[in-house]
């Protein structure tokens, strides 16, 4: 009997409807390279899931030469809260800083991933 149950509820979870990743659309998609010493680029897909990034070399032709990166990250969770990570990576390192929208918490997986 509870082997039942628990294939009824297997059953139930994968009955429950999906996004099939597959229906998800380019909606932006910009890129311009500035040649040797910035970038940025930008996308956005059609289930709320967008990236935007510039770069800059800073200290061209020094011993301390390096890219800046600034930027951010978000995607519209299971729960239906768009999460946003905004970020800066530079001669300090990776910098996030995550935002969320009215409604969430942002999962403790997602902040662990991010910090660790």
């Amino acid at each position: 009997m509870k082997s039942f149950v628990v294939l009824a509820l297997i059953a139930a979870a994968c009955a429950a409807p999906q996004q099939n990743p597959q229906d998800v659309q380019i909606v932006r998609y910009d890129v311009n390279n500035g040649g040797i010493d910035s970038y940025n680029f930008a996308w956005e897909l059609s289930d709320g899931t967008k990236h935007e990034e510039q770069g800059q070399l800073k200290n061209q032709g020094t011993e301390n030469e390096a890219i800046a990166v600034q930027g951010q990250y978000a995607w519209v969770g299971p729960d239906g809260v768009l999460y946003t990570v905004t970020y800066v990576a530079d001669e300090n390192g990776f910098q996030p800083q995550i935002q969320q929208g009215p409604g969430g918490a942002v999962p403790s997986a997602v902040v662990a991933s991010l910090l660790g």
